[in-house]
């Protein structure tokens, strides 16, 4: 019955997807910040196969997964003068063979020399006329099997999103099933000077409108309770410091560096025993998954003989109100927070996640990081770069939970044997994904190598760190 239910739930079209025609304002500031390389927003994915992807096949899956899904074959276009956000638009020079292309496995085919492909291939940027996304898939691999590396830019979806996507062109089954007639190709667009201006003078009128429109129901809260909405302004203002509070660096005394490379090693753990685990120690998973971070960190800045009571995080909080319904863009907020790494036993290191991210979860600012992107995008482009760089350079570790499909996956008859998710560092000196699938949890880890000279030290002791969270479930 299980599968039953989770295949319904993974199975193509049954996720509805909801496609704006304008970035929201987070979205834009992602994309407006890549003036500064550092904080370029890529994902990038390994997918590992049984077999052979053929070739033919999966280019017809992926030409109707670009009509079903027209955001794949959308550009970004800004309005003149900045004056909103920018617009999605069916680009009419879209070509399917630029974003896939198919190569022969790097070196002997192995999971380290994916990896090391992978690396330069996520910090590079992507061509702005374009759709932002790109695959390449790779045959040959060690054991006949083959691989699908994704690229895809963080404004396009998250990483909740992008798995739901992907279903468009993989299946439930080794056989596949039909999926009906092949959909019409999406209209091309060419707006000129004129309607991008009116667009946008348009979008931000009705944005004016609503507020307006909302004003005389706040001013009617406030006025049947003044102190309520005063301790609930006090309270906003005090999370938002803490949220917008520049940092002017790391709190790491080992991790500061920092540079435009990126290195990717993996580790894969048993999805059940850290459930088993989290639920040992009264927590949940991504508890019992932060706990296990902290406790490698730790370990890592023991090797080397620092000192360091906590280090900060960004964490984002998924803010989908339906898990069924995925609107393109990214439905999440980053808290931003220290954490202990002083807390020795392990059980106790989950209790103690368990507090502090049920809090990051009640922060008000969450709330308004849209309005707060609003006032961040009417700065100049230089300006607004520096004050997110200011928050996000100081950032020693993102992590990022991302659950996966729990029944078998599969590509053109191909079987799906693992999938590694790599979040963007974007200024932080390490970001570790965890994505899962089937029962396993497969932990994307990213590392900036002027943070992180030597990551196979590095992931003994974020092994080293699980390890020690599984043992609370034996």
């Amino acid at each position: 019955m299980r599968a039953a239910v989770g295949r319904e739930r993974w199975g193509y079209p049954v996720t509805t997807i909801r496609f704006e025609g304008r970035m929201s304002d987070q979205d834009a500031l992602m994309w407006a910040i890549e003036k500064d390389p550092l904080l370029r927003s890529t994902i990038t994915s390994i997918t590992l196969f049984d077999a052979g992807l053929d070739r033919e096949r999966l280019l017809a899956q992926l030409d109707r997964a670009t009509r079903m899904i027209p955001r794949l074959r959308q550009k970004v276009v800004s309005p003149p003068l900045g004056v909103a956000p920018p617009s999605w638009v069916v680009d009419p020079d879209f070509d399917l063979d630029y974003h896939v292309r198919f190569q022969r496995a790097p070196g002997d085919g192995t999971l380290r020399d994916l990896l090391d492909y992978a690396q330069p291939f996520a910090m590079s940027g992507f061509d702005r006329a374009r759709s932002l996304w790109e695959f390449v898939v790779f045959d040959g691999l060690e054991g006949g099997r083959s691989a699908l590396v994704q690229k895809m830019h963080h404004s396009l979806i998250d990483g909740v999103g992008a798995m739901k996507i992907t279903m468009a062109f993989l299946d439930t089954t080794r056989e596949g099933k039909d999926r009906g007639p092949l959909p019409e190709v999406p209209a091309s667009e060419r707006p000129d000077f004129v309607s991008l201006l009116r667009g946008g003078l348009g979008h931000n009128l009705r944005r004016v409108r609503g507020a307006v429109g909302r004003l005389p129901r706040e001013v009617a809260a406030t006025a049947l309770d003044p102190v309520g909405a005063t301790k609930q302004s006090a309270r906003m203002a005090g999370s938002l410091v803490r949220m917008l509070r520049p940092v002017s660096e790391p709190l790491s005394p080992i991790m500061g560096g920092r540079s435009l490379s990126v290195r990717f090693d993996t580790l894969t753990g048993s999805l059940p025993d850290l459930k088993v685990a989290a639920k040992a120690a009264d927590g949940t998973l991504n508890d019992a998954f932060v706990a296990a971070v902290a406790g490698g960190l730790k370990r890592y800045h023991d090797k080397h003989g620092a000192e360091v009571e906590e280090l900060r995080m960004t964490m984002p909080i998924n803010t989908r109100p339906n898990p069924d319904e995925v609107v393109a863009g990214n439905q999440f907020v980053p808290a931003r927070f220290a954490f202990p790494l002083s807390i020795a036993d392990p059980a106790e290191r989950v209790r103690a996640m368990h507090r502090l991210l049920r809090g990051q979860r009640d922060e008000p600012a969450l709330g308004a990081l849209g309005p707060v992107s609003t006032v961040l995008n009417q700065l100049p482009l230089g300006l607004s770069t520096a004050a997110l760089g200011s928050m996000l350079k100081g950032i020693d570790v993102v992590t990022s939970n991302v659950p996966g499909a729990p029944i078998p996956i599969y590509a053109v008859g191909a079987r799906m044997e693992a999938n590694f998710g790599f979040g963007p560092l974007t200024g932080a000196g390490c970001n570790i994904t965890l994505l899962s699938y089937l029962d396993e949890v497969h932990l994307g880890i990213s590392t900036d190598p002027a943070a992180v000279p030597d990551p196979e030290v590095f992931v003994d002791c974020l092994q080293d760190g699980v390890d020690e969270v599984l043992a609370l479930g034996r």
